[in-house]
């Protein structure tokens, strides 16, 4: 699992977001249930079974076929649920409207009510554009005429494959002004702050060309998408137009949203990894969410929608179980993965079971999801931002051990063979010379007969910090061998100060370290040249042979039988390296 201040970071945000959905959507709820009347005690119900009956048909039934509006949910198949409502006298003169509630699951909804030249009829719903209802809105509203008394009016409703549920409240001109402004408030603040995270990933993904954060992006964008259509905003904004969409666009969105999560969550487990047949799984399983639209809508019925209810809720299980054993199997992210799912997971219950009709609409049905999701996506991006610079590091250190040595930190040979070939150029282009030295730890081999391996290496490690403290920045120090470094020298540089620096290494090496014993020293023995500086301009192939020829020369130095060991330098003298 992450470090303890990533734990508390996270569980900070989460708090962060918590408290400010709960305090806004809180005194949302307060202001939009203000004054509000509700009517399910003023409303009686009959079920047209076969969804023929007219509004005359209607009035025309006797009193003993009208029931008291008290089941929670009406499975009306291709029928309709017909409402005789009884409005109670307005305290006021104010214009009064009637509030439907449920903008995703009210395929019609049609009020009738009387008037001096016949009946004057109103339509909303998700099968007529938003555009064309009598007031555009986010969920059907109908306008009272103005009555002395109390007035009856009749509410035709149909919904086909969902279960049908009522929320019917009486709302005065300022009151539905109100609700307006709050919602508005709210949703516009979630859309905007979820586009913004919507950027923020696709920013990640580009950034860090990660996959994990390519089905984020979709993920938050189906749910975007859902909650648009779920809340009405996509239809009253996005598409006016488009009955047709507006009706079908929750189902798709949520199955695009799961089947997307799904993606996101084999992304970030690694399932591949660590089990090839369940990875397989989880592509079809979320595969099948993405093509059952298709089938959905063509097939259009109530087993249909049943298979999209269980769809969504064993993904949930799916995905909080496939984050678990992920986590067990070493992909700790997995772990706070299922940790940022949580929020939605916990919310999720109460929209699928209105769907499924057990609970009627509410606010918590219609609002859960949204405050989960609002406290969720954030939460995934900061899991993932975290992984991602997590893995970014781990990347970095990996191509720096491409170019560095592993014991000692120093570059590889195949860099320094690339800067030598540039220093002979510009040695012959400038008419200056640079220097090239080959240092040898010298006692290496005493170090670890008397002291050990661990020493002996330890040893290899200061004289690299010693080597690296006496050249300037842009010198290059690199181990060749086992014990031997190389030292290039950027020009120009005099011989004199060639022998003055060869002596300093000498000295630097006998001093005492803090990492090895109280008795030890370094004793380093080097050869030394400088890079011929009056030869004429080369071809690249030219410059590589020299590079490497001069470094072999420098080797054979240190490796000739008769070199006197208390000579702790070699100079070579220019002539014998030029011309070789």
């Amino acid at each position: 699992m992450p470090r303890a201040p990533t734990f508390q970071r996270l569980c900070a945000l989460a708090w962060l977001l918590l408290l400010l959905a709960a305090g806004l959507l809180s005194a949302g709820r307060t202001a939009l249930a203000a004054a509000a009347t509700d009517l399910r005690a003023h409303s009686h119900h009959w079920v047209d079974t076969d969804g023929q009956a007219g509004i005359d048909t209607v009035v025309a039934l006797p009193d003993a076929a009208w029931q008291p509006l008290n089941a929670r949910s009406f499975p009306l198949g291709r029928g309709a649920l017909w409402l005789r409502v009884s409005l109670p006298a307005p305290g006021d003169d104010s214009a009064r409207f009637l509030l439907l509630d449920s903008s995703a699951f009210t395929d019609r909804a049609s009020l009738y009510q009387r008037s001096a030249d016949g009946w004057h009829a109103q339509y909303a719903g998700d099968h007529i554009p938003v555009a064309q209802w009598s007031l555009p809105d986010r969920s059907p509203v109908f306008a009272l005429k103005p009555a002395d008394g109390p007035v009856q009016v009749w509410l035709r409703l149909a919904n086909h494959p969902a279960p049908l549920s009522v929320q019917l409240e009486q709302v005065s001109a300022q009151e539905l002004q109100q609700r307006r402004a709050w919602s508005l408030l709210l949703l516009g603040g979630y859309f905007g702050f979820g586009l913004l995270v919507l950027f923020l990933g696709g920013v990640h993904a580009r950034l860090y060309r990660d996959r994990a954060f390519a089905a984020y992006t979709v993920y938050v964008a189906s749910m975007l998408g859902f909650q648009a259509a779920f809340t009405g905003i996509g239809g009253l904004f996005a598409w006016p137009h488009w009955a047709a969409w507006n009706s079908a666009a929750p189902a798709i969105f949520m199955l695009w949203m799961t089947g997307a999560g799904l993606w996101f969550v084999r992304e970030v487990g690694a399932i591949a990894r660590h089990h090839r047949g369940l990875d397989r799984f989880v592509i079809g399983w979320s595969l099948f969410g993405l093509l059952y639209p298709a089938l959905y809508l063509w097939l259009d019925s109530v087993a249909a929608f049943q298979v999209l209810n269980l769809y969504g809720l064993l993904s949930v299980l799916l995905s909080m179980g496939l984050c678990i054993w992920a986590w067990r199997k070493g992909e700790r992210y997995a772990g706070w993965l299922a940790l940022g799912f949580l929020p939605l997971h916990l919310a999720y219950p109460f929209p699928a079971l209105r769907a499924a009709g057990v609970l009627p609409d509410s606010w918590a049905a219609q609002y859960a999801v949204l405050i989960g999701s609002a406290i969720e996506i954030p939460l995934l991006l900061y899991i993932l931002h975290q992984r991602a610079k997590h893995f970014s590091e781990n990347r970095a250190r990996l191509r720096a051990m491409d170019g560095t040595d592993p014991l000692t930190g120093l570059t590889v040979n195949t860099v320094l063979q690339l800067r030598l070939r540039d220093a002979i150029r510009r040695a012959r282009r400038y008419h200056h010379h640079g220097a090239l030295l080959l240092v040898e730890l010298a006692n290496h081999a005493d170090l670890r007969l008397r002291l050990g391996r661990d020493t002996a290496d330890r040893a290899l490690v200061v004289a690299a910090g010693r080597l690296s403290r006496v050249v300037r920045d842009v010198d290059t120090v690199c181990r060749v061998t086992d014990t031997r470094f190389a030292v290039l020298i950027e020009g120009p540089l005099h011989e004199s100060q060639l022998r003055l620096l060869a002596q300093h290494i000498v000295a630097k090496g006998l001093e005492p370290a803090s990492l090895l014993p109280d008795d030890t020293s370094l004793r380093f023995q080097m050869a030394t040249c400088l890079l011929p500086a009056d030869t004429a301009v080369a071809a690249e192939e030219d410059e590589r042979v020299e590079a490497r020829r001069t470094l072999e020369r420098l080797h054979r130095a240190l490796d000739e039988p008769g070199a006197d060991a208390r000579r702790p330098v070699v100079h070579l003298p220019r002539e014998a390296v030029a011309g070789a």
